[in-house]
C-alpha cells in the first residue's frame, strides 16, 4: 500500500470497509462530499467492524485497542463523550496545518477526547520523531513533545528534533535513557498503530476516526464540527 501526507481528497470508506461512490460522477468526493459520505460508516453490534491487517492479529483489532490503548497518548477531555482518533507524522504539513484548528474544535467542545496515534510513514526521520515522543511520556512530557514537533514550519532533521525537545522542557538524558529502556514498549505502539491504520485502508496523515466514523483525510474546522455533532446523534441510535 502507497503511503502520502494526503489532503482529504481520497475516495471515503465507511468503517466495515466498503467503499463509497463520490457524489461528483464516482472520481472521489469533494471535502464536502466526502463530509455528507462519512454517515454510512458503523459499528458492527458489540464492536467496531475491522478489515483485517496483513499481520492478523486479533488481539490489537478491537474496539478496546483501537480507542483506548493505555499506553497512546490522549489529549482533550479524557471523559469525552466522543473519541477523535488521528494517525499523524511530524513530518506532515498537513498534520501541522490542521493541528491548531482541531485543537480549538476540541477546546471550545468541551467533551471530546483526542487519542494520538503517531504513524512515521515519511521516512526514518519520522520514525525517530514519533519514537523520542513517546518515550518523553516517561517523563510526562510527551505532550510538550508532540506540541514542539507539530509546531515548526519546516521539514524536521534529527539534530533540529533534539534542539526543539530540549527546548520545551523535555529532559534530554533522561529521554534518552528511557528510549533504551522502552524500545519494546514503544516499537510496540508503533506497530500496533501502523496495523490498526492499514486495517482502516487509511493510505495517508492525517486519518481519523471520528465517534462511529472514518475520516481520511482533513476537514475544516466547521466540518469537524458537524462530524462530531453526527457522531453523538449516532451514539445516541
Amino acid at each position: 500500500m502507497s503511503r502520502n501526507c494526503g489532503d482529504g481528497t481520497e475516495t471515503g470508506r465507511d468503517m466495515a470497509g466498503f467503499r463509497t461512490k463520490g457524489l461528483n460522477g464516482g472520481l472521489g468526493p469533494t471535502r464536502r462530499a466526502a463530509l455528507t459520505l462519512i454517515g454510512a460508516g458503523a459499528f458492527a453490534a458489540g464492536g467496531m467492524t475491522l478489515a483485517r491487517a496483513a499481520a492478523d492479529d486479533d488481539e490489537v483489532l478491537t474496539e478496546a485497542k483501537v480507542l483506548r490503548d493505555p499506553d497512546v497518548p490522549v489529549a482533550g477531555n479524557p471523559d469525552g463523550n466522543i473519541s477523535i482518533i488521528e494517525w499523524s507524522d511530524y513530518n506532515c504539513p498537513y498534520c501541522r496545518k490542521l493541528e491548531p484548528e482541531l485543537r480549538q474544535v476540541i477546546q471550545d467542545d468541551g467533551k471530546v477526547r483526542l487519542v494520538l496515534k503517531d504513524w512515521p510513514i515519511l521516512g526514518p526521520v519520522s520514525v525517530t520523531a514519533a519514537r523520542i515522543a513517546l518515550a518523553a511520556k516517561y517523563q510526562d512530557k510527551y505532550h510538550k513533545a508532540h506540541d514542539a514537533m507539530m509546531g515548526v514550519s519546516s521539514r524536521l532533521a534529527e539534530s533540529r528534533i533534539n534542539e526543539l525537545l530540549a527546548a520545551a522542557g523535555v529532559d534530554m538524558d533522561r529521554l534518552k535513557s528511557d528510549l533504551a529502556a522502552h524500545a519494546k514498549d514503544i516499537d510496540g505502539i508503533l506497530k500496533r498503530n501502523n496495523e490498526q491504520a492499514e486495517a482502516f485502508g487509511f493510505r495517508g496523515t492525517p486519518s481519523f476516526i471520528v465517534g462511529k466514523y472514518r475520516v481520511p483525510g482533513v476537514l475544516s474546522m466547521a466540518e469537524f464540527e458537524q462530524v462530531i455533532s453526527d457522531a453523538r446523534k449516532a451514539k445516541m441510535n
